[in-house]
């Protein structure tokens, strides 16, 4: 049991955010449940864009390994799709809420054969390059001791805490000098075309 806990916070402080170009998905990223309770997976991003949901892209996928194929269950393409499966068979609900950048789901009446790997990957466009997190959803038939369930609970939410404005940080960081950048190259191509009207401007006095 202990082990278990353990593991749970190794997984929370080494995969709990992915660092992407213009995006940044935050999950947590192990995941332990009771058999036949409800599972909140839960997804969220930070972008220096503002959500379109007419362009917005989301995907969940599931396998039971790391190397097995990627089973697609729920997207976003204008609106959520939950797509008709036969593993969850009209278990999954949508939990999340775009206006928070929340893409969470929820998968009611878990079984030992829901155990496996959850990715949630998304992309934010004007952003280029998506961003994804990954989940192990575990499945047990018994309650970890509550006294272990406190020390990982108090110990990953400090890790995840800490972590959390980390990003939050980053993301403000790296959108700032994304204007920055545009700004700069908007003023070198004004500075470009002001040059060359100039230029013009003197051949015609010249030529006077």
């Amino acid at each position: 049991m202990i082990h278990s806990a353990w593991l749970g916070l190794a997984f929370l402080s080494s995969g709990w955010v992915h660092l992407g170009s213009s995006m940044e998905v935050m999950v947590q990223p192990y995941v332990v449940k009771l058999n036949g309770t409800s599972a909140k997976l839960t997804c969220t991003f930070n972008s220096c864009y503002e959500v379109n949901e007419k362009r917005f892209f989301l995907n969940w996928t599931y396998s039971e390994c790391e190397d097995c194929p990627h089973d697609l269950f729920v997207q976003f393409r204008r609106k959520v799709l939950i797509h008709k499966n036969e593993r969850f068979s009209g278990r999954v609900e949508w939990s999340g809420n775009l206006v928070k950048n929340d893409v969470s789901l929820t998968i009611h009446d878990i079984q030992l054969s829901d155990e496996g790997f959850y990715n949630c990957s998304v992309l934010n466009p004007p952003g280029r390059h998506s961003g994804w997190g990954l989940i192990y959803l575990r499945v047990v038939t018994e309650v970890t001791p509550e006294r272990d369930s406190a020390v990982a609970v108090i110990i990953g939410a400090s890790v995840g805490g800490f972590l959390a404005v980390v990003i939050l940080i980053l993301v403000i960081v790296k959108c700032v000098r994304r204007k920055k950048k545009q700004d700069h190259q908007s003023e070198d191509q004004k500075t470009e075309e002001e040059g060359k009207t100039d230029g013009e401007g003197n051949q015609e006095e010249d030529g006077r």
